[in-house]
């Protein structure tokens, strides 16, 4: 649910903030985060800034989420739905028939009790998890596999599922959120079901200082900056790119620049470009 907040102060004036009711609001369980987890703050492995404007922001725990779901044809109740501070979409905590216990994307329309599975001839219901030759066509699923048996890769953001178009030749066409038609082979594993926090992107933060608390910093713009900093600055007074075209703080393009590799492997499951319109 959308809540907008009353103008008490500038920073709440248009903040519009997203409350589920119905979310855990404990800790969360202990076995199921990853030891040892750090933050990188955008810098790589030589400890060098490889991602910029990152910084700073509140601790978290990185949760494991079963993207591979291995235990197949046991049965697992919903026991709660948890947010989590680093993606989008929230959690549901599944407690397995045998004792075990696991985090998997909770998908929109999943309650507190309900019992999924992952199984080649599962039941079409949402939060079950089969191969996609067993899904129908029309069918909306999330949490989808590029390669069988690695786990899940594609549609995994808050509010985001594929719809089934086709089968034929071991293949599905599926419809991604961007609209791309790709080719995926049909003994992948999907779930079934749109992910859920849907409204996640009509939320508005309000204030700078919230994004600093995500561990965002500050994105300068070019023109503001002096010219050894960056191609756009320098000039007297305010002064636009006056360039050939936008460039990186590097002089490379910095827009229109494509940097996928024109014979890159996968090209040829891709059955429509996303930027194709429609």
């Amino acid at each position: 649910m959308l809540v907008k907040r009353k103008a008490t102060s500038a920073g709440r004036r248009h903040r519009i903030d997203l409350i589920d009711e119905e979310l855990f609001r404990g800790k969360p369980v202990k076995s199921l985060l990853v030891p040892g987890h750090k933050k990188r703050q955008g810098r790589g492995y030589r400890g060098h800034i490889t991602m910029r404007h990152r910084g700073g922001g509140v601790k978290k725990r990185l949760r494991q989420i079963e993207w591979k779901r291995q235990k197949l044809d046991v049965p697992a109740i919903v026991q709660r739905i948890e947010y989590d501070p680093l993606r989008s979409a929230n959690l549901a905590l599944l407690f397995y028939r045998d004792g075990a216990k696991s985090y998997i994307l909770a998908p929109s329309e999943l309650a507190v009790g309900d019992s999924v599975v992952a199984s080649e001839k599962a039941e079409l219901k949402v939060g079950n998890a089969l191969p996609l030759k067993n899904i129908h066509i029309g069918m909306t699923v999330h949490n989808v596999e590029l390669r069988p048996g690695k786990g899940a890769q594609l549609v995994r953001g808050a509010g985001t599922g594929a719809i089934i178009q086709a089968k034929e030749n071991g293949y599905v066409t599926l419809q991604l959120p961007s609209k791309e038609l790709r080719l995926i082979n049909e003994a992948c594993f999907a779930t079934i079901g749109q992910v859920g926090n849907i409204d996640w992107k009509n939320r508005k933060l309000g204030k700078a200082g919230r994004k600093r608390l995500m561990g965002i910093r500050p994105t300068v713009r070019g023109t503001a900056q002096h010219p050894d900093s960056h191609p756009h600055g320098g000039g007297e007074g305010r002064s636009g790119i006056g360039l050939k075209y936008p460039k990186t703080p590097w002089g490379k393009h910095a827009l229109g620049k494509k940097t996928r590799k024109r014979r890159h492997y996968s090209n040829k499951f891709i059955v429509r470009d996303r930027r194709q319109k429609v």
